[in-house]
């Protein structure tokens, strides 16, 4: 791969036109959650949503939102990019368009999605661009990608509502995208419940007590 255009789109999104072409296939995966024990793709419980964040290495963001009572389950994959069933290496050239993101399967009758947002702003410094600390690449970009209108509203209220603390603060807006027409491609399986399986491994804490970031009261 030519190193220059490698260097280039991990700092800008490539154009459908010249991102990887990808393939028809998806990954193996086996249908279980390392931790929660439920199954990671459809079908899930009828009384379940879905909820998808991106907000840096999909490890850490992963296991945090698995924690969380009322989560059914938790998967990490790849999307709001180009590239047709991407590969990690893939993804990480910056050629596919692709952000690394949480899948979250919940019960909005033990929590509500306000409450999944505000792990998300809390829980990562949203307002870095395209990284995330140390982890630089389009891959780390700060995402909520919505399923419903519903999300949508409330998404780009705390949005609006975070930018303003941001504002009074002296500090810039945040670069958070927010995107309802995506695809999700689930990760390889050694990538899902990585934590779990690997408790030493890397995982970076870029949460506002680290950054100093605000902290934003939602119901």
């Amino acid at each position: 791969m030519d190193m220059m255009k490698f260097h280039k789109y991990r700092q800008s999104l490539p154009s459908p036109d010249v991102a990887l072409p990808g393939r028809a296939t998806s990954v193996h995966l086996s249908n279980n959650h390392a931790v929660l024990d439920k199954p990671l793709v459809e079908p899930y419980p009828s009384d379940t949503e879905v909820a998808y964040f991106g907000m840096g290495c999909f490890w850490g963001a992963e296991k945090l939102f698995w924690s969380v009572k009322g989560v059914y389950c938790t998967a990490v994959g790849y999307g709001a990019g180009f590239t047709p069933n991407p590969t990690y290496e893939e993804v990480c050239s910056g050629m596919t368009g692709h952000n690394e993101i949480v899948k979250v399967i919940y019960w909005p009758n033990e929590i509500s999605y306000s409450c999944l947002m505000k792990l998300f702003w809390e829980n990562h410094n949203p307002c870095q661009g395209m990284r995330q600390g140390n982890d630089v690449g389009t891959q780390y970009r700060s995402g909520i990608y919505v399923t419903t209108s519903e999300q949508q509203r409330q998404a780009e209220q705390a949005k609006a509502a975070y930018d303003g603390v941001l504002s009074d603060r002296g500090l810039d807006a945040s670069t958070t995208e927010i995107i309802s027409t995506f695809k999700f491609y689930y990760a390889e399986a050694y990538h899902q419940q990585y934590l779990a399986k690997n408790p030493l491994g890397y995982c970076p804490n870029h949460g506002c007590d680290a950054t100093g970031l605000p902290r934003l009261p939602m119901s």
